[in-house]
């Protein structure tokens, strides 16, 4: 197995949100700033590690009739653990996360690693599965919440998640009457994550259509030197 083509897949070609068009509900509902959606990545990347680093470990054991049960079992009680840890330490980003949080429970990413790889393969390649999916989740949150952010509202903005009057940065770029308010909406949510998704499926078309051309050469010259 290339491990590091296992790893980037998430960012890219296999993206999650944009590639296989998972979790979209959490992506559309808490992309609406930078805050949020970096909070919601945390979130679903530590869940994503800890749950395919157990199923990785208890796959041989596991029963092949009851593995889904047990997989939503161990993500439940992560996702629990998580959620209590949030509202310990990062109150104000819990509230405005809300039953998002607990609905990485059902999470199809979470779920379908668990039973797409973490059951199939050992504990380092689905500790990097894990990093590559999350961080790809991440990246296609932070991306979507830098648009809507940036044309609802006209300033970028970041704060401490555990203590929100520190204040990274807050730089207005688009004065107040240009904004256009309908990106901070779920319409706005819709209509990037549409552009976006149509991008990434355009990179993806062009670099099949690329790799497709090479091996049909590659074939031509073979054939050529026999």
């Amino acid at each position: 197995m290339n491990r590091w083509k296992n790893f980037s897949s998430g960012f890219v070609r296999e993206n999650p949100v944009f590639g296989l068009y998972l979790g979209i509900c959490s992506v559309l509902a808490v992309s609406n700033n930078l805050d949020n959606a970096i909070g919601m990545g945390v979130c679903v990347i530590i869940t994503l590690l800890f749950s395919n680093i157990i199923i990785s470990l208890l796959r041989k054991v596991t029963p092949n009739d009851i593995r889904i049960p047990v997989y939503i079992v161990v993500i439940a009680t992560l996702v629990t653990v998580v959620e209590m840890l949030m509202y310990a330490y990062a109150n104000t980003l819990a509230q405005s996360l809300g039953t998002f949080i607990s609905l990485i429970v059902v999470n199809c990413i979470i779920l379908g690693r668990a039973e797409a790889f973490a059951s199939k393969n050992g504990v380092f390649d689905s500790i990097l599965d894990a990093l590559g999916m999350g961080l790809g989740y991440t990246l296609a949150l932070v991306a979507l919440a830098l648009i809507r952010q940036l044309l609802g509202t006209g300033v970028l903005s970041m704060s401490n998640p555990f203590d929100p009057s520190q204040v990274f940065f807050n730089i207005e770029i688009i004065p107040s009457d240009f904004v256009i308010s309908l990106f901070t909406q779920p319409a706005g949510a819709f209509l990037t994550f549409g552009v976006l998704s149509g991008l990434m499926a355009l990179y993806n078309g062009k670099k099949a259509e690329k790799q497709a051309a090479l091996a049909k050469a590659a074939a031509a010259a073979a054939k050529e030197g026999k």
